[in-house]
């Protein structure tokens, strides 16, 4: 299929949706809502994005960070929530974690030791850190319970812990995002004449 008819196919199947009453989401961007007779409305994302990394036995805990982010007015992405049946997994990770704001690593007792997609998962938000400018934050390592941080991790990064107190913790989490979401938004600005 040619890229021509790739478009083609996809703005069919966007109009399709829409007419048939349903709302349509393309991750990162925005969601197209339908409206009256057979028109549409873009609503563009503009919460910031925050990838919550986890291990699966720490699920209830990765949802209910991601519930109140979504309180918060922020955009979680939460691989459960998010990946579509027949998607590429380990593509639609990389690119979440690429195209997000914030990257909140929940370790664990179950999650320190363990091998799998958590840890590939803290090595590329690793890797896109790098390429952030050292005066913000990205990588927010969350500890869930009394266990140990990978060195690799607290030799430059500060942790918060969401134990005993989980309210004390997410609170300082939203903090540190909102003061950095102002701070960049601070740099974006054209300097004062």
């Amino acid at each position: 299929m040619s890229g021509t008819d790739a478009k083609k196919l996809i703005a069919r199947l966007l109009r399709q949706s829409l007419e048939g009453g349903s709302k349509v989401e393309i991750d990162g961007l925005g969601t197209f809502v339908p409206g009256a007779s057979k028109s549409f409305r873009f609503i563009p994302q503009t919460k910031p994005r925050v990838f919550i990394a986890y291990v699966d036995e720490d699920l209830e805990q990765a949802i209910r960070l991601s519930d109140r982010l979504v309180e918060a007015g922020f955009d979680p992405w939460l691989d459960k929530r998010k990946l579509l049946p027949g998607q590429n997994w380990p593509r639609a990770i990389e690119t979440a974690i690429l195209s997000s704001e914030f990257v909140v690593a929940c370790f664990s007792h179950r999650s320190a030791s363990k091998r799998g997609c958590f840890q590939c998962e803290l090595r590329y938000a690793m890797q896109c850190a790098a390429r952030i400018p050292l005066d913000e934050i990205f990588l927010i390592p969350v500890r869930l319970d009394p266990c140990v941080v990978p060195v690799r991790i607290t030799r430059q990064i500060h942790y918060v812990d969401l134990y005993p107190s989980w309210e004390a913790g997410f609170e300082k989490i939203l903090k540190t995002m909102a003061d950095q979401e102002e701070h960049r938004r601070r740099k974006q600005m054209p300097p004062a004449v």
